[in-house]
């Protein structure tokens, strides 16, 4: 099916008895990413890891990928320079369609995952960092059942008004930000966390001090040990 994701970095420890997905961000790919988590991936025991690829490329830069096209909604970036954080939200809440249409491919995906392992909803993690983990948590709220849990690295949470009409999914949820991260401002942390406690979510919250718009060593352990706990 045009558009399905074809490409993708698996590892497996053990007899799979859980899936964790981990989405890669805007102009990034599953290779670089997994070059970041890679030890992350290895720690999870009877686990099968999944780092799949977005099938679209990233419209800036040849050697990358996108889930969508950024530009589309937001042609000059402005969404990382406007002073108010109203005004930052209101150019991902115009995202809505395109998280909808990346949302159907990774939902897609996760379900020939479930079913290659024979396991469950239940049995799922999904994660993402910048663009991947904004989709992660735009999927994690409209799958078809609920998800064991979400972690979102450098993401927030995108059309809330959408999910103020649409009753989601409500997966607990571990929002990770650094306090000085450029492109994603840090205060749509608490924004998100408001937004998604009053959806009914249970949502943890990880501050890295100083931290940029990267995957850190000690976001990954906030996150190993909040995936230990989700699927217990």
């Amino acid at each position: 099916m045009k558009g399905d994701i074809t490409e993708e970095i698996v590892h497996v420890r053990g007899i799979p008895q859980k899936v964790i997905v981990f989405l890669h961000g805007y102009i990034d790919n599953c290779e670089c990413l997994n070059h970041r988590i890679e030890a992350f991936a290895d720690s999870f025991d009877n686990t099968a890891f999944h780092i799949p690829e977005a099938p679209l490329l990233c419209e800036i830069h040849e050697g990358k990928r996108q889930w969508f096209s950024m530009h589309r909604f937001d042609p000059n970036d402005d969404r990382k320079t406007v002073p108010s954080l109203e005004e930052c939200l209101d150019f991902y809440e115009k995202m809505t369609p395109g998280f909808e249409e990346s949302s159907t491919i990774v939902q897609r995906y996760i379900e020939n995952c479930l079913n290659l392992y024979g396991l469950e909803y239940k049995d799922l993690c999904l994660c993402g960092f910048s663009q991947g983990a904004m989709l992660a948590i735009y999927t994690a709220l409209r799958m078809q059942e609920k998800i064991a849990g979400c972690v979102s690295f450098s993401g927030l949470l995108t059309a809330s008004k959408f999910f103020a009409k649409h009753k989601p999914n409500t997966p607990p949820l571990l929002l990770i930000h650094g306090t000085a991260d450029n492109l994603v401002r840090y205060s749509v942390m608490e924004y998100s966390k408001e937004k998604l406690e009053k959806l009914g979510c249970a949502v943890q919250t990880y501050t890295v001090p100083d931290g940029q718009h990267r995957i850190t060593e000690d976001g990954l352990q906030a996150a190993t040990k909040f995936i230990t706990q989700c699927f217990k």
